[in-house]
């Protein structure tokens, strides 16, 4: 005799294969840098507010800032409910881009965003520049000089704040010098090793570092209105007479064949993480501001976002 289970105890069970023991968050690039840090705020969260019983594994998968991982979502991993995959305004810069090869926004499930960081400029401790003037004056003076190191290659989010920085010096960002590594983790190490002389990084990436004992400086950073915490007392882009600013929304995607349920599961877990009364506090240590959003919200995030790079991306002419 067969014994049939009720509809809700089936979708339970089946949701539970999406969050469970083996429940991986991908970093599509090398440790140290942004993405990292979102899997590490993903995991902490989950685990916090006990939405999980045990932590989620961290693993790196590098390759063309974020491509690689895209691409294994979309067909190996299409399906797979136990992994999320963590993503930032970079990776929907890429896609705006066609960097991505034949996929769009439209391929994966963008499951939830975690946070809001925001782009910094920064140089080594005992660079000759104290304030962004004095960058931007001696970027105008001899645009040859002085090398700038980028988390990703031409057309990343780096190298688009440091073309901002060209143009605001008066010079073509076409003759910058400019070295691309995998992550802004290794980029920040070459800025500390005196391989590069300027890194339009991020605030929450650059954050760590420091705290890991990175001997930098922050000359500026790219938001609306200064940042709280470490931050306050570094004057925005903006008051310093050159209005460029750079959020960066960081979160995480579900490949798109994961099921509703899972999806749900998912969902649900990251709701009881992000109102959990120490989110802010994991935030805090991330050096993320607070932006979460999921559904038909992060949906219109992203669209509009990605619209946003498709014409900064003709403007400097690079779209492909």
């Amino acid at each position: 005799m067969k014994h049939l289970l009720p509809l809700w105890l089936c979708l339970a069970t089946a949701a539970h294969a999406g969050l469970g023991a083996n429940t991986q968050c991908i970093a599509p690039a090398k440790a140290g840098g942004g993405f990292d840090l979102t899997c590490q705020l993903l995991r902490d969260s989950l685990q916090t507010s006990g939405a999980t019983r045990s932590p989620i594994g961290i693993s790196y998968q590098p390759g063309g800032i974020g491509a690689l991982a895209f691409k294994n979502m979309v067909t190996r991993q299409a399906a797979e409910a136990s992994i999320a995959v963590a993503f930032s305004s970079g990776t929907l810069l890429n896609l705006a881009q066609g960097r991505f090869g034949p996929y769009s926004a439209a391929h994966v499930h963008w499951l939830y965003s975690l946070g809001m960081d925001h782009g910094v400029i920064a140089v080594r401790h005992n660079a000759p520049y104290n304030n962004l003037a004095q960058l931007l004056s001696a970027l105008n003076e001899a645009p040859n000089k002085l090398i700038f190191g980028a988390g990703g290659s031409i057309g990343s989010q780096d190298w688009f704040k440091a073309a901002l920085l060209a143009r605001a010096a008066g010079v073509s960002h076409k003759t910058m010098r400019f070295v691309a590594f995998e992550g802004g983790g290794e980029a920040l190490g070459a800025l500390a090793d005196d391989h590069v002389h300027v890194l339009a990084g991020d605030a929450a990436e650059i954050g760590q570092q420091i705290d890991r004992g990175a001997k930098v400086k922050i000359l500026a950073v790219l938001s609306d209105k200064r940042l709280p915490g470490r931050w306050a007392h570094v004057p925005t882009a903006k008051e310093q007479g050159h209005d460029i600013r750079w959020p960066i929304l960081r979160g995480v995607y579900l490949g798109p064949e994961v099921s509703e349920a899972q999806r749900q599961e998912w969902s649900a877990a990251l709701s009881k993480a992000t109102s959990h009364p120490r989110y802010d506090q994991l935030l805090e240590r991330a050096g993320l501001q607070k932006m979460v959003l999921t559904g038909p919200a992060l949906e219109r995030m992203i669209q509009q976002q990605t619209a946003h790079y498709q014409q900064m991306a003709r403007e400097f002419g690079v779209l492909r």
